[in-house]
Order: C-alpha cells, then sequence, then structure tokens
C-alpha cells in the first residue's frame, strides 16, 4: 500500500503538469525503500520498480505500459484453450528437511539484493559496458 505522502508528492507534479513516469517516481522510491528495509524481498530492482509502477497505476497515475508490452486479450474465434499442464514431475510433494533449509535460506539472501544502491547507479545496469569490454574513445569515463 503506497504512503498517503507520496499521494500527495504525485498529485502535486500533477498539478505541476509533470510527467507520469516523474509523478510515478514517488512510488518507486517508497517501493525500494521497503526492500531496503526488509518488508519483502524481490529477485531483481527491475522488479521493485515493477512493483513501484504498478501501484502508481493503482493510485490513478497514467503511467504508459513498456514498450512493445501488448497483449491480445481476445482468443480468435474456433480455437480452444488448452487443459492445464501437470505441476511438476510428480513425486509426493513433500520437500526434504535440504530443501527446506535451502530455500529458507536462499529467501533469506534475496531479501535486501534488489534494492542495493550501487545497482541503481549507470555503471552497472544492464546496458552498461562490462570490465574487459571494448570502450569507446575515452576509456576512463565511457
Amino acid at each position: 500500500m503506497p504512503r498517503a505522502s507520496s499521494i500527495a508528492k504525485a498529485r502535486a507534479d500533477q498539478r505541476a503538469g509533470k510527467a507520469p513516469t516523474t509523478q510515478a517516481g514517488h512510488f518507486v522510491h517508497d517501493e525500494i525503500e521497503a526492500v531496503r528495509q526488509g518488508k519483502h524481498g524481490v529477485r531483481s530492482a527491475k522488479q521493485a520498480i515493477a512493483i513501484g509502477l504498478s501501484e502508481a497505476r493503482r493510485a490513478g497515475i497514467e503511467v504508459p505500459p513498456k514498450k512493445g508490452a501488448t497483449r491480445a486479450r481476445t482468443r480468435p474465434a474456433g480455437t480452444k484453450s488448452t487443459p492445464p499442464k501437470s505441476a511438476g514431475k510428480g513425486g509426493n510433494g513433500k520437500v526434504t528437511p535440504r530443501q527446506a533449509s535451502s530455500e529458507s535460506k536462499a529467501t533469506r539472501a534475496r531479501c535486501h539484493q534488489g534494492a542495493q544502491a550501487r545497482g541503481h547507479s549507470g555503471r552497472f545496469t544492464s546496458g552498461a559496458v562490462r570490465p574487459g569490454q571494448a570502450r569507446g574513445k575515452h576509456p576512463h569515463c565511457c
């Protein structure tokens, strides 16, 4: 649930005529802070951003969808739905103690990983040049 202060800031940005993404930034910031405090875990920073944008949309901010993210909502005439596939490879559905232990360790480990401050800087984004790759004219800055 977004904080009232975030909604108020977003409404103020809306009255000022700022872009919808700027308005939604308050919700994204709240989400990242919630992850840093350990309120819930996310697998990546992109997931935290997506949750924040979703909350902004629910609050009435008209954030445009991701580019190329159009989905067909209707099924062509004459096609049938396929039956759901089985959940797994079989088994009795019980979890062994070793599996349970490793799952809980993994959950604790990823509690804060999606909101690390260094993960949001330009150098560590998915499009950044990684060490060892060819760089541009000025290797110290770009």
